[in-house]
């Protein structure tokens, strides 16, 4: 992996292979995941946070409630690269294995 900028074509590849609420362009990708309560949205973030430490990259979260909104972005290069779509996937996994009310994707 490495920390090049990807094109717009690259990340719709991607994304068309992640959960269904993603949305993404060259600047950041972005997923809202409403939980089926505050509790849960809380450990989606604490179960989170170890795979991201692993992968030396972190997402902006902001927890309302039990929504979660995920915003990934490689900063020191300045939009998305491939970190971006491996935490997507991470985010993905995580987030599968806890229970949600409803998934749908905010601007």
């Amino acid at each position: 992996m490495n920390r090049t900028l990807l094109d717009q074509q690259s990340i719709d590849r991607s994304l068309a292979q992640r959960h269904h609420g993603w949305q993404g362009s060259t600047d950041e990708l972005r997923r809202a995941i409403e939980f089926a309560d505050f509790g849960t949205a809380v450990e989606f973030i604490n179960r989170l946070a170890p795979r991201c430490e692993q992968l030396d990259h972190h997402p902006d979260l902001a927890l309302r409630w039990r929504w979660v909104d995920v915003v990934l972005s490689t900063h020191s290069a300045g939009g998305v690269t491939d970190y971006d779509l491996a935490l997507a996937e991470i985010v993905d996994e995580v987030a599968a294995g806890l229970p949600q009310a409803s998934d749908e994707t905010q601007a």
